[in-house]
């Protein structure tokens, strides 16, 4: 995996995009369906299943999902089914630490009569009977029983994940808000998520043969990822990739920050609209605190905007860590500006497709956005945005940030809003541990990642917000 990637799962699904897209651009995808799964599982004997053939098997499945992009309104999350048959059936279970005690605590308090022992007299749980409640670990002195949840249902803070009778994964699409914590952490890559793969190779192969133009546009987090190369080498390899311009996300993020300061003065009480993931939360799950969420698009779709409108023929293709993006495009709202969006794990499979060479590049400089753009990167970043720009508009609001770092501490942000004990007037809801570094597209999920966002955004030096903005529209004016 050369250090590039966390998991062997991440690998898995980047060998199959990397050939999807190598065959793609070649135009014999057709004819190397079925040798994909071969070459990444070529045999005879097994490396990741019980044999080569269910391997295989998973692999065409993959690809075929590859093959199918993501339609209007389909959902982006999906379950592999032959994939989700290896992890245990999940509850309450006694472990081998049971000592057989007298006490019988666990039997005792029981409100089922689940608990039934052996001739050992080491406890049992009868999983006819049982209904999940928890009292007989909460009693036994030796922690011998424990929750064991699948890795999928523990990590959806949603809620949106169960099983079905088959004991595969289902996940319910009016609660799932696509942060995709579920594909990251399923060890069995048994849960994926859909992509605009095909369509990104079909619009850069128009750019380069110069019907068109394609402008990529890449979210602040990329400064965490590519540990290896300069970010300035990833900026040459997407124009050597095929893309006629790039920009920075941040740029966005300064624009959605100076409209975000004024309208939290104006209204006194906001929620962030950045997030798609939490969006979707407020949207599925709190619908009584919409009305306090911002009006604003997110930075990616403002930064859409701001080039559709110099540029209505250029297309747009956004590149970060964020499996929502995916859904959010399908909205009216951002539709007419976001053409394709790619992870950053799905690049890396696009650029080793063309076999680019990232390190061999000449750096192209990368300076459109202010410091505060590129720190939305990480949790508490779009706070020091907004209150950055309501000093720079000369507000005398004070702000009073509250920033949540994933989907609990965003749920318990607004059901204290919702009950007026916040002691806050502005919620920055991120769905994701650690804000958009830790989103489910990236390559690596590090510990160092929130420092390498600090350091490239004082690369901007004292650029303003505004100063930002004005800069943007004077090279484009």
């Amino acid at each position: 995996m050369s250090g590039r990637f966390d998991t062997k799962v991440q690998y898995l699904r980047y060998q199959v995009l990397r050939e999807v897209a190598r065959h793609a651009f070649a135009d014999t995808l057709l004819e190397s369906y079925t040798s994909i799964p071969k070459m990444i599982a070529p045999g005879p004997k097994p490396t990741m299943r019980c044999c080569v053939y269910k391997e295989r098997a998973i692999l065409t499945e993959r690809i075929g999902i590859a093959l199918e992009g993501i339609k209007p309104g389909q959902h982006v999350v999906q379950v592999i089914d032959i994939a989700c048959d290896e992890c245990p059936v999940a509850g309450y279970q006694v472990s081998s630490d049971c000592r057989g005690c007298i006490a019988h605590r666990c039997e005792e308090i029981c409100p089922r009569g689940a608990i039934y022992y052996d001739e050992k007299q080491k406890a049992h749980i009868d999983k006819s009977k049982c209904v999940e409640c928890g009292l007989c670990a909460s009693v036994c002195p030796y922690g011998a029983i424990a929750d064991h949840k699948r890795p999928c249902v523990r990590n959806c803070k949603a809620s949106a994940i169960s099983m079905t009778e088959e004991k595969v994964a289902y996940i319910d699409e009016s609660k799932c808000i696509d942060c995709g914590s579920c594909v990251y952490q399923c060890p069995f890559g048994a849960i994926t998520d859909r992509t605009y793969l095909l369509k990104a190779v079909s619009l850069l192969k128009e750019a380069m043969a110069g019907e068109k133009k394609v402008a990529a546009i890449v979210a602040p987090s990329i400064a965490s990822q590519f540990k290896s190369v300069k970010l300035g080498q990833v900026a040459a390899g997407l124009e050597k990739l095929g893309f006629t311009g790039v920009r920075e996300v941040a740029l966005g993020a300064d624009m959605v920050a100076y409209d975000e300061a004024a309208e939290l003065s104006e209204k006194g009480f906001l929620t962030s609209s950045c997030c798609p993931a939490f969006v979707k939360y407020l949207e599925k799950q709190m619908p009584q605190m919409l009305e306090y969420k911002s009006h604003n698009l997110s930075p990616m779709a403002a930064l859409g905007k701001h080039i559709k409108e110099r540029e209505p023929d250029t297309a747009v293709v956004f590149i970060g860590p964020c499996i929502a993006k995916k859904s959010e495009i399908m909205r009216e709202e951002v539709r007419p500006y976001i053409d394709c969006v790619l992870t950053f794990e799905e690049l890396q499979a696009l650029l080793d497709s063309r076999d680019i060479d990232l390190g061999e590049l000449e750096e192209r400089p990368l300076d459109d956005a202010s410091y505060y753009g590129r720190v939305f990167a990480r949790t508490g970043g779009l706070a020091e945005a907004v209150a950055r720009a309501l000093k720079e508009q000369g507000s005398d609001f004070e702000l009073k940030a509250v920033s949540c770092d994933g989907i609990e501490q965003c749920r318990a942000a607004l059901m204290k809003a919702s009950k007026n004990v916040l002691g806050g007037n502005f919620i920055e809801g991120m769905a994701c541990t650690g804000g958009c570094i830790g989103g489910a597209g990236c390559l690596t999920h590090g510990v160092r990642n929130r420092s390498d966002i600090d350091r490239y955004a004082k690369q901007a030096g004292d650029k303003g917000i505004f100063e930002a903005i004005r800069q943007a529209d004077r090279a484009e004016g």
